[in-house]
């Protein structure tokens, strides 16, 4: 049991290295101008994840900008703290990345001694309760969130160990439900990469339309698919549409949805979307906290309603809602007006084109948000009914899956973070049988 564990303190448990605790680089030693368009890459606060896995767009900087920070470097397995903005939050470096990274100025790392510790397990404190509490203890509120004395404190932080056989079969079983929910959101982003892929092909490139044009059957669909696009284009205000086609406007694809609820009865039952927690890029929802944190200015949303984050769109944040569930108003709930809408709809809100029209439409200088009327009104090349449920039918196979993915990688995360505080207090405990896998015992 925890009692029973020694705990050691992080100055203890840091390689011997002279860097093994280091802050990231002054603000002037590594601005903005500083990156390139390839290099040694920048970990930032944006690139962590819920898993182990970074996410997000990376920034890099030359081989000969990283010796000039040396300090800052960081290797595979080494564990990284935001000291400034997101504190709370750890990472950790992927065996399977580059050979080395930077930290960004806001960004602490640690280097561990692994004769000691094994750094996953001190990775999977760091995302309990416990050790994240032990990050925030020192931080201060005012302004942006920061730590006064971010080395100082990291090293004073109180530890847990078990021996190190325990550490690493803790670590096996919490890592090996991160690596399912990892490969769900790799196969997810290749399901949804054919659905946009099929959407542009069909209502942005014309491709069909194109094919019949020059006397080609259109690649990929059946005749009767084949059948319901034209063999020529008409001049519109839009540009050149394919013939038949009509321009409409997002506004009649779904409507806007406002049916506010009491947070009170419905933190226990609804499952809560923050605005803050939906994916920057990603129309998979499944990623969210209970209705627990929910206090206010709540709106109740159905499955297949398609979200869309009004506050800063240019964050990119829209998906598809695979349950029931209740938002803040800073999303919009968008219910579309026909089944055979919904997946045509959801493209088009996901679309460059129109989160940028709703970048650009903003309104509000410190925290920009768009308003419907502006989406609403926004301007859509219209194909007949029956093509429309025809694309919902090809694109349903895909969304389906990634909904079932979404699902699975939810109700794991759920696992993890229920079993996370269980291994860490000793309450569950790992033993390993002949064949080397690991059991949970009480």
């Amino acid at each position: 049991m925890v009692g029973e564990w020694p705990t050691r303190s992080i100055d203890e448990l840091k390689a011997q290295s002279r860097a093994a605790i280091a802050i990231g680089p002054f603000g002037s030693r590594m601005k903005s101008e500083c990156y390139v368009p390839s290099g040694v890459p920048v970990i930032r606060g944006t690139n962590i994840s819920d898993t182990r896995e970074l996410i997000g767009e990376m920034v890099c900087i030359t081989p000969e900008k990283a010796e000039e920070v040396q300090s800052s470097i960081i290797f595979a397995d080494d564990l990284f703290f935001p000291h400034r903005g997101s504190i709370g939050l750890v990472g950790i470096v992927p065996q399977n990345g580059t050979a080395r990274y930077v930290q960004s100025s806001s960004m602490m790392k640690l280097t561990c001694d692994r004769s000691q510790v094994e750094p996953l397990y001190l990775f999977y404190f760091f995302r309990s309760a416990q050790g994240r509490q032990e990050l925030l203890k020192n931080a201060s509120t005012v302004g942006t969130p920061g730590i006064g004395q971010p080395l100082s404190s990291l090293k004073a932080i109180r530890v847990p160990l078990p021996p190190l056989p325990e550490q690493k079969a803790i670590a096996h079983i919490l890592g090996t439900l991160d690596d399912k929910i990892e490969l769900n959101r790799r196969m997810n982003v290749t399901l949804e990469a054919m659905a946009r892929a099929l959407f542009q092909s069909w209502f942005v490139d014309f491709d069909p339309v194109r094919a019949k044009l020059d006397g080609r059957q259109p690649a990929g669909l059946d005749a009767a698919t084949a059948a319901l696009f034209p063999a020529h284009f008409q001049e519109s205000t839009l540009g050149e549409l394919p013939q038949g086609w009509r321009i409409g406007t997002l506004g009649e694809l779904v409507e806007l949805r406002t049916d506010r609820v009491d947070p009170t009865p419905s933190k226990d039952d609804k499952r809560y979307v923050a605005l803050e927690d939906m994916p920057s890029k990603s129309i998979d929802l499944s990623n969210h906290q209970l209705g627990s944190a929910v206090n206010s200015s709540i709106t109740a949303f159905r499955k297949d309603d398609v979200l869309f984050g009004s506050m800063r769109p240019y964050f990119h944040k829209v998906g598809l809602a695979f349950f029931d569930g209740i938002t803040r108003t800073t999303t919009f709930v968008l219910r579309p007006r026909k089944d055979y809408f919904r997946h045509f709809a959801l493209m088009h809100f996901f679309s460059d084109d129109v989160v940028a029209h709703a970048t650009i439409a903003s309104v509000g200088t410190t925290i920009p948000y768009v308003k419907w009327d502006s989406l609403e009104n926004y301007k859509i090349p219209i194909p007949p009914d029956t093509l429309l449920d025809a694309f919902e039918k090809a694109v349903s196979p895909f969304i389906q899956r990634i909904a079932a993915q979404g699902e699975e990688s939810h109700t794991l995360a759920t696992l993890r973070d229920a079993l996370l505080p269980k291994l860490l207090s000793g309450e569950l405990q790992v033993q390993n049988n002949l064949s080397d896998s690991h059991q949970l015992r009480h």
